[in-house]
């Protein structure tokens, strides 16, 4: 469990290549605001950055801001939760702003989740229940959706295609071009092709 005492400590794990981790700096939340948690101001910010994969200061600085009234809990940010939800955009990777604020909205969204199930296991009566039901279900299945968002924008809008071993025989027939599969309704934008023998 974490304590107020570890909260200061870098908490790089495992990495899962044999490249050396180097974990985003904490933040230190006061009531004034929030700041960077390193020795070099400067060099905390410039990892900060490469950690949200954003350029800029105003970028990096948006995007920590909007985390850390993502992270609230109660009334106030919770140092916790901002770790973790940096942790989790950093692990995302995120390599330009687009997919910087997509990631933030994802953690956004898990965080979210998160708390309305926990609602949903504390609902005492019929009406909190199917509130927290209602909003878990909407959440659940946003997130999905913005992992398929970042997966179409980082593959620029191309649906991702793997073919593996096709072989028609003679006579037989092959689809050329898009192909969607409902249950067990196949439907094609193309026609079947005959195979030609060679």
């Amino acid at each position: 469990m974490n304590t107020a005492r570890d909260l200061g400590k870098a908490t790089a794990i495992a990495t899962t290549d044999h490249t050396k981790a180097v974990a985003a700096p904490r933040m230190r939340l006061s009531r004034r605001g929030f700041s960077i948690d390193h020795p070099d101001p400067e060099h905390g910010e410039r990892l900060m950055s490469d950690a949200l994969g954003v350029s800029d200061r105003d970028a990096m600085y948006g995007i920590l801001r909007q985390l850390v009234k993502a992270s609230v809990s109660g009334r106030k940010p919770d140092a916790v939760n901002l770790a973790f939800m940096i942790s989790m955009v950093e692990s995302i990777k995120p390599r330009d702003s687009i997919e910087a604020m997509l990631a933030a909205q994802m953690v956004a969204v898990h965080v979210m989740t998160m708390r309305c199930a926990h609602q949903l296991g504390r609902a005492e009566d019929p009406a909190q229940q199917e509130t927290a039901g209602r909003a878990l279900g909407k959440l659940a299945r946003t997130f999905p959706a913005q992992i398929e968002a970042l997966n179409r924008y980082r593959n620029n809008g191309e649906p991702a295609v793997t073919v593996q071993n096709v072989s028609v025989q003679d006579g037989g027939k092959a689809i050329v071009g898009n192909v969607t599969q409902h249950a067990s309704v196949i439907v094609s934008d193309k026609s079947p092709t005959a195979a030609r023998p060679r």
